[in-house]
């Protein structure tokens, strides 16, 4: 019986081998194409695994009864170093990153930069509607969140989870985002210039003046209905176009070790977007003084908002269609368990079942909550200062500039955070920082008529003091949050099985996001009809942030175990499959061509193999 090594139909041996030497510098391809027994060329192999051969083929005569049951085994020798069994070219880089991962990664930098442009421009130019309209103020916030933004984020779940089930996710992602980029054209040129003509004005005023001052807020809501519609639809690209559509994108052409390095960096070509959009919001406000007298500068200026805000919305169609065309996507480990469509309420039940989603609602809902009982009350200071939509548009242009930069900064430390601390610490920085901000918010409200004196120095007063400082709050908590708080949140994703995690993404960023703002609106309304104002609530208000706050913490701890255990589980299934590639040995005598050797043969731990087969004596091999 003579041993031939075999690589299931890489490479075919003649029928009486001679002696051949292992030379792991030739290729693959001269290896295939030769015609006569030649060189055995091309077969690569880890160190260890290959003195093994050299072992073997170096005395051919020396093969005594316990030679006879060797078999080389693929995982055997990747397990020495880690490497494949057979050398793969390496593949070519740029700046030590594999080129086809810059295919992924500098589309979804650009798509990110779209986004992020867009909804700075939109979510300063939504609260410059809401709060500076004639009949409205700071006020309407609460009540627009409570009662229109997050019944609206319901309804969109529904018949996004019943879209997910029936279309594909390339025509999901183009049905979802094309709505959003038509209603803010149309806003800009057709329904803010004839909203005089449909805004019910004269009903809002007898409603007030029958119901009392108290319902100030809720009946701006019908008085400005189409600016409380742009509000809304502001607050949706956040949580529809950013969480669910782009981070799910990401998360569908993306590997956990691609997520680990380039995830943290989306945010650094997002926060040039934040620094550049919050110029253009400035350059817009400013453009408005220059305007003669009987012009409707803001007119003006939102016209051309929105025309930047579409022409960015056709931007990232166009990148994501380029994606899925010339990208290839990653192929991701089977799971055992079957995907089961399920209806709304079933799905609703399965995600309040699962502890993983539980504790990552309860993140999302946490963060919504905290930065709406500091933002609210910091927006009333807002207005106080700068009562006019021009100043208070120019300070907004210079808030989200600010933003962009200290974001920019954090997101060139998240990456070493992840790599030293892991996702645990990154997860428990955002709700640390944003605890330590808003006592510090707090506490300049409460006690700042004493500091009136000193503050009057600098040229500050107490009041303009606290819009610098709650500036400066939602500044630190927004750049925190781009830059470890989503990061963290979209990796916890990955690992989960694709029902779960559409689904889930769904239920979490476009409910839970909505209901933590709601939530926050909600206590602050309990707050100012207990206690008669929000100035007298504000203890009160620092309690319960202080409270969420904990929650936050201990549902970022319990969720770092579980996102550890699903990683090993990960890993472990694809070390598995990597060990699944064997290189059997055949047996070949005078009569057969080759069959495969059988019985302890196999076994490498079989020991003495002298009782399960007849003793020959060896080839040369």
């Amino acid at each position: 019986m003579e041993a031939v090594l075999q690589t299931k139909g890489l490479l075919s041996l003649p029928s009486n081998p001679k002696l051949r030497v292992f030379n792991s510098q030739q290729g693959l391809r001269q290896r295939i194409s030769v015609q006569k027994p030649t060189t055995l060329s091309g077969l690569s192999l880890p160190l260890n695994g290959f003195q093994k051969f050299q072992g073997f083929v170096a005395k051919p005569h020396d093969f005594s009864r316990q030679n006879r049951g060797f078999i080389c085994r693929a995982e055997a020798a990747a397990a020495a170093d880690g490497q494949p069994l057979f050398a793969e070219p390496e593949k070519p880089k740029i700046f030590g990153v594999e080129s086809s991962t810059l295919k992924k990664i500098v589309p979804l930098g650009l798509m990110f930069f779209c986004i992020l442009f867009n909804y700075t421009i939109l979510r300063d130019t939504k609260d410059v509607l809401v709060v500076t309209a004639k009949g409205s103020s700071a006020e309407i916030i609460p009540f627009l969140k409570t009662w229109v933004n997050l019944p609206m984020a319901i309804g969109f779940m529904l018949l996004y989870t019943k879209l997910a089930n029936v279309l594909s996710k390339q025509a999901l992602f183009y049905t979802v985002i094309v709505p959003f980029i038509a209603f803010f054209g149309a806003f800009g040129f057709v329904l803010y210039p004839l909203s005089n003509y449909f805004h019910p004005t004269a009903l809002a005023d007898k409603l007030l003046a029958a119901l009392g001052p108290r319902f100030l807020g809720p009946l701006a809501i019908l008085r400005i209905w189409s600016f409380c519609l742009f509000y809304v639809m502001a607050e949706l690209w956040g949580s529809v176009v950013i969480s669910v559509l782009f981070w799910g994108f990401a998360n569908q052409i993306t590997t956990v070790e691609e997520a680990k390095r380039f995830y943290p960096l989306f945010g650094l070509g997002a926060n040039v977007a934040l620094i550049f959009s919050g110029r253009t919001v400035k350059y817009f406000s400013n453009l408005r003084k220059n305007l003669g007298p009987g012009v409707d500068g803001w007119a003006i200026s939102l016209k051309g908002m929105m025309s930047i805000v579409v022409l960015m919305g056709l931007a990232i169609c166009a990148i994501y269609w380029w994606v899925n065309n010339f990208v290839p996507l990653p192929t991701r480990s089977k799971k055992k368990k079957e995907k089961v469509r399920m209806g709304t309420m079933e799905s609703l039940k399965f995600l309040v079942s699962s502890r993983y989603i539980r504790d990552l609602a309860t993140l999302v809902v946490a963060y919504g909550i905290s930065i709406n009982l500091v933002e609210v009350t910091w927006k009333s200071k807002l207005k106080a200062q700068f009562p006019s939509p021009n100043e208070y548009s120019s300070f907004m242009g210079d808030f989200s500039t600010a933003t962009g930069i200290a974001t920019f900064t954090m997101m060139l430390l998240s990456q070493w955070i992840f790599r030293k601390y892991g996702w645990g610490v990154a997860a428990k920085i955002t709700p640390t920082v944003l605890l330590l901000t808003g006592v510090g918010f707090f506490s300049l409200i409460l006690f700042g008529d004493p500091f009136a004196p000193a503050l009057l120095k600098f040229g500050l007063t107490p009041l303009l003091a606290a819009v610098y400082v709650g500036a400066l709050q939602n500044i630190f908590s927004k750049s925190a949050k781009y830059s470890l708080f989503d990061p963290c949140k979209e990796m916890a994703y990955i690992p989960l099985d694709e029902d779960t995690k559409v689904k889930g993404k769904a239920a979490i960023d476009v409910v839970c996001n909505p209901l933590g703002k709601s939530g926050g609106a909600l206590i602050q309304q309990f707050m100012i009809l207990t206690f008669g104002s929000l100035a007298n609530s504000t203890p009160y208000l620092g309690g319960v942030l202080m409270v969420i706050v904990l929650a936050w913490l201990a549902a970022a701890r319990s969720l770092d175990s579980q996102f550890t255990a699903l990683r090993q589980e990960e890993e472990l299934e694809k070390e598995i499959e990597r060990a699944a590639v064997k290189i059997p040995v055949v047996a070949q005598d005078e009569s057969e061509n080759g069959s495969l050797a059988s019985g302890p043969a196999l076994n490498p731990a079989g020991g003495d193999s002298s009782s399960s087969a007849p003793e020959t004596t060896p080839r040369n091999v």
